[in-house]
């Protein structure tokens, strides 16, 4: 089975430094419209981010605390991504708002967790394993050696590295259980076709056409598969956020 990882947040903080490194992997984020400092005539050092005032504890879910050192990695990832855009654009961050974003966000991923263990869901050493060579493939490593060798050069323990992949596997395993094994059929497939077309022809590329619509099928079938999978975790948040106990600190 051939399923498009979803990042938990944790996970998304530590693969974010790894951009610069290079990447094969074709899905957009905010790490491929981030300009590379050095690349950028003129470029000003990314300012630090402002931590002052983050609690020890920054929220508590269902008794389970998220605390400050986990929640600053994730911000100070986000925010360096973020900062390097705003030299661009010329708007400041708004940290405030970042803050929120990133303590939201890992509370989701908190819930995802805690569902996932209610359900008995476990993760082996061999789906850890299997994630790890995925991740270093999209990451542009030879080896999972190599990926943990450039999160070590990040500061990233591969302690910490093995800790964010079972909190990914197990929102994977999650996933699977609430949605089962998700194929797009050919009407969902030739909308998503006819789509791209749409917005090429809004772009004025009347120069360039799409490839035949067998030729991308593979492309359209992972595009559909991780809308669908995106759409079912939003909506099992949503429910998960509807009877729990959510405490976030921040001012």
């Amino acid at each position: 089975m051939s399923r498009k990882l979803l990042l938990a947040a944790g996970l998304a903080a530590i693969l974010v430094g790894t951009a610069a490194c290079g990447s094969d992997d074709d899905t957009p984020s905010a790490a491929d419209d981030a300009p590379d400092q050095a690349e950028v005539p003129g470029a000003e050092e990314v300012p630090e981010p402002d931590l002052d005032g983050i609690p020890d504890v920054v929220a508590v879910v269902n008794g389970e605390e998220i605390l400050r050192d986990e929640f600053v990695t994730n911000y100070e990832s986000r925010y360096q991504q973020l900062a390097m855009q705003a030299q661009m654009s010329g708007e400041p961050v708004d940290q405030d708002q970042l803050k929120d974003q990133t303590a939201q966000s890992m509370v989701d991923t908190e819930l995802l967790v805690q569902e996932a263990d209610g359900r008995g869901l476990t993760v082996s050493d061999s789906d850890i394993d299997e994630t790890l060579d995925g991740l270093a493939v999209q990451n542009g490593m030879e080896s999972a050696d190599d990926f943990l060798a450039a999160l070590a050069e990040q500061g990233v323990s591969e302690d910490e590295v093995f800790s964010q992949l079972e909190v990914q596997v197990k929102v994977d395993h999650l996933l699977l259980d609430e949605a089962g094994d998700i194929e797009p059929t050919e009407e969902e497939l030739m909308e998503l076709y006819e789509e791209a077309e749409a917005q090429q022809e809004e772009m004025g590329d009347a120069g360039s056409e799409l490839p035949p619509f067998d030729e991308v099928r593979p492309q359209l079938e992972e595009q559909a598969r991780a809308e669908a999978e995106n759409e079912t975790v939003q909506s099992l948040i949503n429910d998960l956020r509807e009877g729990a106990e959510i405490t976030v600190n921040l001012d």
